[in-house]
């Protein structure tokens, strides 16, 4: 589906002829996206600013991730901790320039109390205008300091919105004591392009997760419904590309889209309706003696009317698919001893669930009732090592959104900061991610694919 104003943006011929003829539109930036697998350098030739103010926790942790991850590192304050790692990947260290910037990393552990913050203005403020386009903001704070916390929040959520004409993102990590190790996952996650729609969002890091590396899916089992198009489609192309055999679920009536999409990438197909009372029956006869590494629903119908015109049937259609199969296929795998430890649940909510949407009071309950769902389950599961988060999803280009009449569907883009639609790889960039063992001090989340829509912000 075609997004004038982004092609306009690209085209610098038709950009220069309408700023000649007096021409001003609000042209989205085309942002910077990473196709394929996880790359294990997927900062290879990019320059990091990195701010260490005084009582600053983790420079040891970012001193291991950054170099790791391919960055040339200038360093705001003690660049002793950075050297040794960086020569260790013959990357750079130093301690001022000029030149362009992809990314600013400030660790924010060490601050506290309302006047400390001004070290955020003091690392930040030189540095913006040297941020390049689809630039990446990253803030890590302490859980354990409320007053610095909420402020960080708060800044980087304005950030993004400052950000979003040139595709830049501002997002944030909320360390708990003891997750350093576990933070450089989301930070190599929110600093490369595979989080190009991802923008003010804040993810909070418990021990347990660890670097990013690719291929970390190898030998893990995968199920997703909703496989045969759209977001489904392209998260089991990317879970198979980090090495996970999947089971793609979709129902009978796309069956054989379905076995196109699992044939090329050598997994199973499966046509399934999730609202089928023997739904788990029919799932645990096609996985055979497999359990289940990554468990991720993406299945989904919207029937979408006024409450006062909708039918009962249209309700609790959309709360069946959306929501009760969702429970009722998790607890079936869960009570079947099905979902390994260490496993991975991935329920797609939207951001209709947070901010509630005209004409989708079905659909936004049932979204809403999602990320209930995660929250407790998550707390059911953490013994087991099993992670459970919710993605909610913003405005995709996807089939739904292609029938949307056009001025909804044009606001729907450019109400964001980075004003314009997202890509289903960016979800499934984004489910991909929480599946794999960086992700793994994630748990009882929810993660906005949105852009920063100023919907539910």
């Amino acid at each position: 589906m075609s997004d004038l104003l982004l092609d306009l943006s690209r085209s610098r011929g038709l950009k220069k002829a309408l700023g000649a003829a007096g021409v001003s539109l609000p042209l989205p930036e085309p942002l910077r996206r990473q196709p394929g697998p996880i790359s294990s350098r997927p900062l290879e030739g990019r320059v990091v600013a990195v701010g260490v103010p005084g009582g600053a926790r983790l420079s040891a942790a970012l001193a291991e991730a950054l170099p790791a991850l391919g960055a040339s590192i200038e360093v705001d304050g003690d660049a002793a901790p950075f050297r040794g790692p960086a020569e260790a990947f013959g990357r750079g260290v130093s301690t001022s320039g000029a030149g362009p910037l992809d990314g600013l990393v400030l660790d924010a552990t060490g601050l506290a109390a309302p006047d400390e913050l001004l070290a955020l203005h003091t690392f930040f403020q030189p540095r913006l205008g040297r941020l390049s386009r689809s630039g990446k903001v990253v803030i890590i704070a302490r859980r354990s300091a409320p007053i610095a916390a909420r402020a960080v929040v708060g800044l980087a959520k304005s950030l993004g919105k400052e950000l979003g004409k040139s595709g830049g993102t501002a997002n944030v990590i909320l360390a708990e004591d003891g997750a350093d190790v576990s933070v450089a996952g989301p930070l190599g996650f929110f600093l490369s392009s595979k989080s190009a729609f991802v923008s003010g969002q804040v993810v909070t890091v418990r021990p347990g997760g660890a670097p990013s590396r690719p291929r970390s899916l190898d030998g893990k089992v995968a199920v997703v419904t909703g496989a045969a198009r759209g977001i489904g489609r392209d998260t089991v192309r990317a879970l198979a590309a980090e090495g996970a055999w999947v089971l793609c679920v979709d129902r009978p009536d796309d069956d054989a889209e379905t076995s196109r999409v699992a044939r090329a990438l050598g997994g199973a197909a499966l046509g399934l309706d999730v609202t089928d009372p023997a739904a788990g029956d029919k799932l645990r006869a096609a996985l055979g003696d497999r359990s289940i590494d990554v468990l991720v629903h993406n299945a989904g119908v919207t029937r979408d009317k006024t409450l006062a015109r909708m039918k009962p049937a249209d309700f609790s259609l959309a709360v069946d698919v959306s929501l009760g199969a969702v429970v009722r296929i998790t607890e079936r795998v869960l009570a079947e001893g099905r979902l390994s430890k260490g496993g991975r649940v991935i329920a797609l909510s939207s951001i209709a669930g947070l901010a509630g949407n005209l004409g989708q009071t079905n659909y936004a309950a049932a979204k809403a009732g999602v990320i209930g769902y995660v929250e407790s389950l998550a707390a059911r599961l953490a013994e087991q090592e099993i992670t459970v988060n919710a993605i909610a999803p913003g405005f995709i280009e996807t089939r739904m959104t292609a029938a949307v009449p056009l001025f909804i569907r044009e606001a729907g883009r450019r109400l964001s900061s980075l004003g314009q639609g997202g890509q289903p790889s960016d979800v499934a960039d984004a489910i991909t991610f929480l599946a794999t063992p960086a992700a793994a001090g994630i748990t009882g989340q929810v993660l906005r694919v949105c852009g920063q829509s100023f919907l539910g912000a």
